[in-house]
């Protein structure tokens, strides 16, 4: 039994059915389908042995094999199966990727797009008006906003101008179609060589684009939005339309936009005038307007200039022989930048035109009352008389406003540098005016029912613990209103103050013109009230000319650049403010002032004058308000931190300020008297009060009486006398008397 299994290798049971019948079933290679031969599959052990065992007992029939001819085709099938199955990929994947790149350009086109302006408001934008400011004489004063000339029409301008711009700037213009990818290969290129940025790819109509409608950001995407409408830009507009714009629109330094404005600013002529070297050299602007502006850099400008007539040269606008012959020759005539104390006056009319005419939209002229050569010298007396004396005085600023007797002003100096600073001390500044303030308390005085020969104390005063005292620290005891006002005693403006009532101070100053506000106190009788120099001097034009109210006005008329008027000023409809008698008896009042009193240095020789000094506390501002039949001026010094100055007085610098302007401005002016009557300077009337105004006040030195030493701390202040005063100190002329009965007394002597 053991033998017998072990020979029979093993134990076999017995199969029946389906099992039994497949037993002896074997499939040679040649049974497989020809699917079989493709995928061979390795056979089992067990099959591999019976078929090696069939094989060895069957020797008439040897296996078969493969045809080699067979097995070559199906490599050669299975080959081409390959190559094709890779073009295939290879165009799939390409055209796969293509597609998504047409939908990455397309976003970022849609993207881009998206961020531009609404396309109902993508038209050419206007170019921000320009204000253009003139003097009464007609010449340019000043520019606001963009300083930009008129259009020019391509057909108007020298050939060569735009042809300058288009062989530096852009010399593919008229072949492409608003973005140059020539140029932007060849800037490429260019700028790798030189390993930094050393030339744009930018067209003309890409410039224009950005200048148009874009900010000066250098962002990809701001690049992108500037083609897409450079693109716009050329299929909405012909290449000559582009090019005028743009030369109409681009920046030249300085200010300037537009050739126009830039050859007006550099040279003093039209962009119509300009010579081939003055082409050159504008076209040169362009490429950095800040730095090679011929006012900053003329080195520079000249250089570029060269650089851009070699390219004309190069790409045949004019010759070798032209170029040569024009290089160095631009005759530059810089206009100055207007740092001049005239752009104080420019400011102010800024402030002013909104409510003249409204939003300007559109090129505007507006033409002012300021007389530019009275400009001049109001600015050369502030910085000279500063120049000289600052240091010793320790003052920092100064402010001058004159203005005719009816409100135009002339002349207005707002600061000693508009460059350094550009706060108006003429208009926006307030300080307090001290003793200038006072003509409007001895004017409340006579208005009720005083006059200049009425009689007041001099002495100590005690106002609930306020003891006001004089400059000098005397006090003089009886004196006349003409004395008193003459020598600004303060004792005796309290005492006025006081008499006619704080409140009815104030309404006299509003009346006259003053708009700050005013406290009604003690203290107001001093100038304690800030108010500023172009209210102050608007003020006293009422006593210049006869007791009419103005309104101080730099603005005459608005017209456009086409000549519509948008403003004309109305006359003043203000009337009479001080009675014509009134304004008599504060004249001859302040006329004294010039004469014997604390502006004793004013002259002008020839001319009646009248006027009021002020100092305000501890010398922190310094006033002279001063008046003609011609101009009324008014003249403050001091610092801008309200510090205190070296004891500067108004009799002091600001007199000699005033003295100086006044004196230029009056020469070959026919002389005209102060008014003193309602007639106006006619009549016997009026030449009576012109006779009264020489009389000496009581107090005035005459050639029997020496004048009395000046003490140096500012004005005059002479011991008053008087043969015979009034028994009491509160004694005045009886109202009914009024102006006759003071007339009788001075001409007369009594009556």
């Amino acid at each position: 039994m053991a033998l017998g299994r072990k020979k029979s290798g093993g134990r076999k049971e017995p199969l029946f059915g389906l099992p039994a019948a497949l037993a002896e079933l074997r499939l040679s290679p040649e049974d497989r389908i020809p699917a079989a031969e493709d995928r061979p599959k390795k056979p089992s052990t067990k099959s591999s042995a019976k078929s090696s065992a069939n094989r060895k007992e069957d020797n008439d029939e040897p296996p078969r094999e493969r045809k080699p001819r067979a097995s070559s085709g199906g490599a050669r099938r299975r080959s081409k199966s390959r190559g094709g199955f890779s073009l295939a990929r290879l165009f799939y994947w390409g055209a796969v990727l293509g597609l998504w790149a047409g939908i990455a350009v397309i976003g970022v086109v849609v993207w881009v797009g998206a961020h531009l302006p609404a396309i109902q408001s993508l038209e050419i934008p206007k170019r921000p008006p320009t204000i253009q400011i003139v003097g009464m004489d007609g010449s340019v004063l000043a520019q606001r906003g963009e300083m930009a000339g008129a259009n020019v029409s391509l057909k108007d301008l020298p050939p060569y101008l735009p042809k300058a711009f288009i062989a530096i700037e852009d010399r593919r213009f008229y072949s492409h179609y608003g973005v140059d990818p020539i140029g932007i290969l060849r800037a490429a290129v260019a700028n790798i060589l030189h390993r930094g940025v050393s030339q744009g790819g930018s067209t003309l109509t890409q410039q224009l684009a950005k200048n148009l409608f874009l900010t000066q950001e250098r962002t990809l995407q701001r690049k992108l939005q500037e083609v897409e409408l450079a693109l716009w830009l050329e299929r909405k507009h012909s290449k000559t339309e582009i090019l005028e714009l743009y030369l109409n629109r681009v920046y030249f330094g300085s200010g300037a936009y537009g050739v126009e404005a830039a050859a007006q600013r550099y040279f003093g002529k039209s962009a119509k005038n300009v010579t081939l070297a003055e082409a050159a050299m504008l076209a040169g602007l362009v490429k950095s307007p800040s730095r090679l502006a011929p006012n900053r850099n003329p080195e520079g400008a000249a250089q570029r200039a060269q650089t851009v007539l070699a390219a004309m040269a190069d790409a045949k606008f004019i010759t070798d022989a032209q170029a040569q012959a024009s290089i160095g020759h631009p005759q530059i005539n810089v206009k100055p930048a207007g740092a001049g104390t005239v752009n104080y006056v420019a400011d102010w009319i800024g402030e002013v035109l909104d409510d003249l005419v409204g939003q300007i939209d559109r090129d505007i002229t507006v033409e002012t009352t300021i007389d530019p050569k009275l400009q001049s010298v109001a600015e050369a007396s502030i910085i000279d008389e500063l120049a000289a004396k600052s240091v010793k005085f320790n003052v920092s600023q100064g402010a001058l406003v004159a203005m005719t007797p009816d409100g135009a002003v002339r002349a207005m100096v707002g600061g000693r540098n508009y460059a350094e600073s550009q706060y108006n001390r003429a208009v926006t500044a307030k300080r307090q005016p001290g003793s200038a303030f006072k003509p409007f308390v001895y004017l409340t005085a006579i208005e009720a029912g005083l006059t200049p020969e009425t009689i007041r104390q001099d002495a100590p005063l005690d106002v609930k613990g306020w003891k006001p005292e004089n400059y000098s620290h005397e006090y003089f005891g009886a004196v006349t209103l003409t004395q008193a006002l003459a020598m600004s005693l303060n004792t005796v403006a309290v005492r006025l103050g006081l008499e006619v009532g704080a409140k009815n101070v104030v309404r006299t100053a509003h009346r006259l013109g003053i708009s700050s506000k005013l406290d009604a106190n003690a203290s107001i009788a001093l100038g304690t009230s800030e108010v500023s120099v172009i209210e102050l001097v608007g003020a006293y034009a009422p006593f210049a000319n006869g007791g009419l109210g103005v309104s101080p006005h730099v603005v005459t008329k608005i017209r456009t650049s086409e000549g519509k008027v948008l403003y004309m000023r109305p006359a003043d409809q203000l009337g009479q403010v001080i009675e014509p008698r009134h304004v008599a008896m504060m004249n001859t009042m302040m006329q004294e002032t010039l004469i014997s009193g604390t502006a004793h240095k004013a002259e002008i020789p020839g001319w009646t004058a009248a006027g009021k000094t002020g100092t305000s506390q501890d010398f922190r501002d310094a006033w002279f308000i001063g008046y003609t039949a011609n101009l009324v001026t008014g003249v403050w010094l001091g610092n801008d931190d309200n510090s205190p100055t070296r004891k500067a007085t108004g009799g002091g610098l600001p007199v000699e300020v005033w003295s100086r302007f006044m004196k230029a401005a009056h020469q070959g002016v026919p002389v005209a008297n102060l008014p003193n009557s309602q007639a106006g300077g006619g009549g016997l009337f009026s030449n009576l009060m012109q006779t009264v105004s020489q009389v000496s006040a009581p107090s005035a030195p005459t050639a029997q009486a020496p004048v009395p030493p000046i003490p140096s701390g500012g004005g005059y202040r002479p011991p008053p006398t008087r043969t015979s005063a009034p028994p009491v100190s509160s004694a005045r002329p009886e109202a009914a008397a009024g102006l006759d009965g003071w007339l009788m007394d001075r001409v007369f002597g009594g009556r």
